[in-house]
This record gives structure tokens, C-alpha cells and sequence, in this order.
């Protein structure tokens, strides 16, 4: 079990959300893919529901206006942070856009919602009662945030500014690992050649998962679809999916 009791450090993800058309839509389609329980908030927080693994929370579902003027259907990851107001000071000084906040949830933390220069949305997490996902890296859990932008060194140059990242660059390919701590934390992904010109830069979030082709194969029973087969990797083998209401996610097995 990877469960968590401490906050965050900065810089590390703490939290992934989903914006959904249809929340209870959303629920039933998570909770017989991973087996998720829900627990709906109040009113006052729009109904805004934690997705549990025994009884623990491991990210959001929260209801968006439908039509065009409403937020796309995604999944979004948050990023620690022990002062959401001078973070977000930093983004604007290296040339981010606010989008969200900062502002209060409850007496839960405090939240923002940024743009990067390369135009990918990420959250901002402040913790205060609620430190963020208690379970990490097990199956059916946040395992790996990443970005997939056109211009990985402008992204990378500002995510630096906002948390001090070390910087770990892979070979073979444009992709480099933000570290914290030494501890690899989040990636950064020069996808030029293989964003389609209709998809943004944006950051993806991986579930862990016990058998990636059996949840591959189940996301399409429900409705949603494949859009990347199962493949092996060095880290696990790996697919990328999109739920019924068009959220993309990514299912991994991590390595034993």
C-alpha cells in the first residue's frame, strides 16, 4: 500500500480532478472501471465529489456547464504548494496566465488554476485539512503526471521558476523528468511530432492499474474508447484512453 499522511512537498502533484458534463455519469463509469467509491460534497462546493480507495481519497469529479463556453472534459493535476499566492505571482512573472484563484475551498486548502506559456492548464493545491491524494502508486491510483507540450524547453524553463526542479534529461527522445528531492516526481514531454495540430499542450494523468489490456478492454465496454493499444515501456506497460464523455487518461502497470 502507498497510502500518504504527509503534505506534499512542492512541486509534486497532489491532487487530479475531472471536469464532466454529467457527474454522476462520470461516477458510474469510474466506479465500475476501478472500483471507486464517491463521496459528494455539499452544495456550497457544487456537489464536488472524491473518488476513495478504502475509504481514502484519490482524486475529484466535479460538474461543468455543458455547451461551448464551458471548460473541455479532463482530467487536470495539482500541484503542491506551501504558498499558492506567490506561486502564482512567479507563474505570471514567467509568463504563465491565471485562469482560477487563487481562492478558498472551504477549510480545505486553498487553489489556482494557471496556464503555461506553451498553453497547458495545471492546478495549484495549497493544503490545509486536505493534504491531497492518501493513495498513490497502486492500482487504481494516481501514478504519474506528465506534460505533452510543442515547446518542452519554454516549459520546462517555467516550471523551473515556479518550484526549482532538477532537471533529469532522458536519452533517445525529448523528455525530461522534474525532480524533487532527487525523487522523480512529474515529466515533461516534447511531443511536436505527435500532438495532432487540433490537440493543445495539456498535462496527462496515469492510473495505476493490475492489468492494463483488461482495463483497456473494459474502458471500451463502457462506452469510452482506446486511443493508444497497450504497449510495454521500461516503467510498465501503458495505454492511453478516453472516457464516454471524452476525458483522456492513461492506464499503466507499474514494473513489480
Amino acid at each position: 500500500m502507498s497510502e500518504v499522511t504527509e503534505r506534499y512537498a512542492p512541486g509534486v502533484p497532489a491532487w487530479v480532478d475531472l471536469s464532466a458534463q454529467d457527474r454522476e455519469a462520470a461516477q458510474r463509469f469510474y466506479g465500475e472501471l476501478f472500483g471507486w467509491d464517491f463521496e459528494v460534497g455539499p452544495p456550497e462546493v457544487g456537489y464536488y465529489t472524491q473518488c476513495t480507495v478504502r475509504g481514502l481519497p484519490v482524486g475529484g469529479i466535479y460538474q461543468t456547464p455543458s455547451g461551448e463556453d464551458g471548460p473541455p472534459v479532463a482530467w487536470t493535476t495539482y500541484l503542491a504548494t506551501d504558498d499558492v499566492d506567490a506561486t502564482v505571482a512567479q507563474a505570471r512573472e514567467a509568463g504563465g496566465q491565471v485562469l482560477m484563484g487563487p481562492m478558498d475551498v472551504l477549510e480545505e486548502g486553498r487553489i489556482a488554476l494557471l496556464a503555461d506559456p506553451t498553453g497547458a492548464v495545471v492546478g495549484l493545491w495549497q493544503a490545509r485539512q486536505h493534504i491531497g491524494a492518501r493513495v498513490v502508486n497502486e492500482p487504481v491510483s494516481p501514478c504519474w503526471s506528465e506534460l505533452a507540450t510543442r515547446d518542452a524547453a519554454r516549459a520546462r524553463e517555467f516550471y523551473r521558476a515556479l518550484f526549482d526542479y532538477e532537471l533529469h534529461d532522458m536519452s533517445g527522445f525529448d523528455y525530461t523528468t522534474l525532480r524533487v528531492a532527487g525523487r522523480d516526481v512529474a515529466g515533461v514531454w516534447g511531443a511536436t511530432d505527435v500532438l495532432p495540430p487540433d490537440v493543445p499542450a495539456h498535462w496527462a494523468v496515469y492510473f495505476a492499474v493490475p492489468d492494463a489490456d483488461e482495463v483497456a478492454a473494459t474502458v471500451t465496454k463502457l462506452g469510452g474508447r482506446v486511443l493508444r493499444e497497450p504497449v510495454d515501456s521500461p516503467y510498465g506497460r501503458f495505454a492511453t484512453v478516453q472516457d464516454p464523455q471524452g476525458a483522456v487518461f492513461g492506464v499503466l502497470r507499474l514494473p513489480e
